[in-house]
């Protein structure tokens, strides 16, 4: 079984998908597109999530899907996930080239070789950008810094037939700057609100110990060491895999950030972060594996939660 093949319950919740138009296939493994159903349970989650995060009272900067690739390189990513990396190519060829790629691809060729890379990257997490932003203001507050990035699109090269691992997803992510005690308090509060939001949604959600996937044969240390320290947590959830599959993640990152970008605290020490992460399709997915396919035969009070202003009945996309 390759890399890009599911597993036969996998195939079948795919399948499932696909012919109730949740998903639109590509034809490539883990990118698809959302039907209007699907999209409005998505941007209902992330409205359930807004409501919550309301208390507090972040900051709320956007950041587009790509950046510059230095900043990847700067993090460390590189170092630690090659094997997820999307970096962005093009065409600075001349007249004679650009006919030798069209022809290539024309016969289905490869016409990589014509490309070279460029200056930016696709964003692997959507805090990212928001570190070397932050750390150009200057010192922080003495009460540090809260953001929340919204739920923007970010790309992990691993195509797979889960429905539940999909290439390019949206991240609602938070990150919070400071102060060691400051983070780590808040990760914890952010840790019992999202299992109250999976317990409000009828999900059955569990709280655990996790670690990245990071490469090569370093890796394996690592990820023990991000165990042992308790730096990473993740909410688990039957989707489709045997196994419940992470729905969101929270992670303490120590100084790492601060250290990479020249954030400063106050008094000119070196920020510690943290950062949660919501994976909005997972958490759809989720949904419909736990409730059905049709979301007018899902529980009352589920529906409540995501359409509160019509106790429980969407206005519309044939949620009624």
């Amino acid at each position: 079984m390759t890399a890009a093949l599911g597993t036969s319950s996998e195939q079948k919740f795919l399948d499932d998908l696909i012919q109730h138009g949740h998903f639109l296939a590509s034809g490539e493994p883990g990118l698809y597109g959302r039907g209007m159903v699907f999209e409005e349970i998505r941007s209902r989650v992330d409205e359930l999530i807004t409501r919550v995060c309301a208390t507090d009272q972040a900051e709320t900067p956007r950041f587009p899907p790509i950046i510059p690739r230095r900043i990847l390189e700067k993090a460390g990513y590189l170092k630690s996930f090659p094997q997820l990396c999307g970096a962005v190519y093009s065409f600075r060829g001349k007249e004679a080239a650009a006919l030798d790629l069209a022809e290539r691809a024309s016969r289905g060729d490869d016409w990589g070789p014509h490309l070279s890379m460029t200056d930016v990257v696709l964003v692997p997490a959507a805090c990212y950008p928001a570190y070397p932003a932050m750390a150009r203001r200057g010192r922080l507050p003495k009460a540090g810094l809260t953001l929340d990035l919204g739920g923007c699109y970010v790309f992990r090269n691993e195509p797979s037939g889960d429905p539940a691992r999909l290439q390019m997803f949206h991240q609602r992510e938070m990150v919070r700057i400071g102060e060691a005690e400051q983070v780590i308090a808040w990760r914890e509060t952010w840790m019992a609100r999202a299992k109250t939001i999976f317990e409000q949604t009828g999900l059955q959600a569990t709280l655990a110990v996790a670690s990245d996937p990071f490469f090569g044969r370093g890796g394996k240390l690592m990820a023990n060491n991000q165990r042992e320290q308790r730096l990473k947590f993740e909410i688990l959830v039957p989707i489709a895999s045997d196994e419940a599959t992470a729905v969101a993640s929270f992670n303490f990152h120590q100084d790492h950030f601060g250290s990479a970008f020249g954030i400063q605290l106050h008094d000119g020490r070196v920020a510690n972060s943290a950062c949660l992460g919501f994976g909005l399709e997972r958490i759809t997915l989720a949904l419909l594996r736990a409730h059905g396919l049709e979301v007018r035969d899902w529980p009352k009070d589920v529906r409540g939660r995501l359409w509160p202003e019509v106790n429980g009945a969407s206005r519309g996309n044939g949620l009624q």
